[in-house]
């Protein structure tokens, strides 16, 4: 049995790879001083990057997670969301107002996705 670890310290892995599933830890913007749509469109670059070095894409993201600190940013986080997901691979999807790790992070995302 192989499991790929990466961006592994004493907490947690940013990526993990095992039997074809790449499972990705909640991924947050580092400016937080953006607004929502902005923190959402580096935090889905994170998750594009991270997918690519699993072998992997969002067009095959299998389910997300997705906490707001405000439902009201809802809007504006689904925009970037739908620019950035390509037609018709829209994965299983929850979205949750949450208090996040600190007042300025605004989204933060958790994807799993199948690997080639």
């Amino acid at each position: 049995m192989t499991i790929h670890r990466s961006g592994t310290n004493k907490r947690l892995s940013k990526l993990v790879v095992h039997r074809g599933i790449a499972y990705l830890a909640g991924q947050v913007a580092d400016d937080l001083n953006a607004p929502v749509d902005a923190q959402t469109k580096e935090t889905l670059a994170k998750i594009d990057a991270l997918l690519e070095e699993a072998g992997s894409d969002k067009t095959k993201i299998l389910s997300a997670q997705i906490w707001l600190k405000s439902m009201q940013d809802a809007p504006k986080m689904n925009a970037v969301w739908e620019e950035w997901m390509p037609e018709g691979q829209a994965p299983a999807r929850a979205t949750v107002g949450a208090p996040l790790a600190s007042e300025r992070h605004l989204v933060e995302i958790k994807v799993t996705a199948a690997v080639d």
